[in-house]
């Protein structure tokens, strides 16, 4: 296999990772907003206001990088999910503008709280919904525009936004103290305890929508290897779980990434080589070596370039916020 379109797959892997590890916790906090305190509503929207706008970024440079590198499953994917981009853009939206009216508003101020619980959870939903389109599969042969909805994908937007609200419970006992920290982590333990029941519904019910899972999964060699991700996936909710009733800072946080990407793994690990499922490979949807090469230079420049950004901002406002942020 060609080591440019193998170093794409990486990249672009790479990139979606830290989008949703990055903003997963952003559009958590959101979702689980209803269920902070009044009073402490101000420090939620403070501790990750100085950083939402560039986590979106690297949702911005995955998409631009499946176009450049891959733009054949990048042809056949945009048409199907039109609608649920559309959605998930304007939520994205209606999240961003809630942050700033919220901040000046001296009226109406639950208004723009509710519209930022809403814009969160529908984000978070429809990505999940596409996320499980992409694990049953495309119908290409059928003009069906509503493919990617179905049973099966509810269930993983479900699961999602459960697992986004793990991500931005156990943040906010990152970044908070005393009476919203004990409040998040109970949160965190119910959101935990949902995010187990979907994956398990989930995993039983891969095999059913998927026959290449199916018959990937059954097979001797490939199943020896994919023992070790529930394995790791049981030890971190075992971890989280004490953390929690233990009220650690860190701890349950850095848990819930590792649960996020032993799903990551094992998504990837079901589908390859396919990059649209059970139909085109990522060397079938490659673009022609010299346009990798060509691109390489800039993933080689822009990446960089995002990491330093992105943990010097971390850096500048890290620590627990104590005071809500006014401008």
């Amino acid at each position: 296999m060609d080591y440019l379109v193998v170093a794409w797959v990486a990249i672009i892997a790479f990139i979606f990772v830290m989008y949703v590890i990055l903003d997963g916790f952003t559009l958590g906090a959101g979702i689980v907003f209803p269920f902070v305190p009044e009073q402490h509503k101000d420090l939620v929207i403070s501790s990750i206001l100085p950083t939402w706008d560039g986590n979106q970024t690297w949702l911005v440079l995955g998409g631009a990088s499946l176009y450049g590198a891959f733009p054949l499953a990048f042809s056949i994917i945009l048409p199907i999910f039109y609608l649920p981009i559309l959605v998930m853009v304007v939520s994205l939206l209606f999240r961003g503008v809630s942050f700033e009216f919220r901040l000046k508003a001296t009226a109406g101020k639950h208004r723009w709280d509710l519209l930022f619980t809403i814009g969160s959870v529908a984000a978070a939903f429809i990505q999940g919904v596409m996320l499980g389109a992409f694990i049953q599969g495309f119908n290409l042969t059928v003009n069906d525009e509503f493919q990617w909805l179905t049973p099966f994908t509810i269930m993983t937007g479900i699961s999602l936004v459960l697992g986004y609200a793990l991500l931005g419970a156990t943040r906010l006992i990152y970044k908070t103290v005393d009476e919203l920290k004990a409040k998040m982590a109970k949160v965190g333990i119910y959101a935990s305890i949902g995010v187990a029941i979907c994956i398990l519904i989930v995993t039983i019910w891969t095999p059913y929508v998927n026959s290449l899972v199916a018959t990937r999964w059954s097979t001797p060699m490939t199943a020896f290897y994919l023992c070790g991700l529930p394995v790791i996936t049981i030890i971190a909710f075992a971890v989280l779980w004490g953390a929690l009733a233990k009220h650690h800072d860190w701890l349950p946080y850095w848990s819930s990434v590792v649960i996020f990407l032993t799903g990551y793994l094992g998504f990837a690990f079901s589908l390859w080589p396919y990059i649209v499922p059970n139909t085109i490979t990522i060397e079938q949807a490659a673009a022609p070596d010299s346009s990798l090469k060509f691109l390489l230079i800039g993933a080689s420049i822009m990446i960089p370039v995002l990491l330093v950004y992105t943990g010097y901002a971390y850096q500048i406002f890290k620590g627990k916020v104590t005071d809500a942020i006014h401008y």
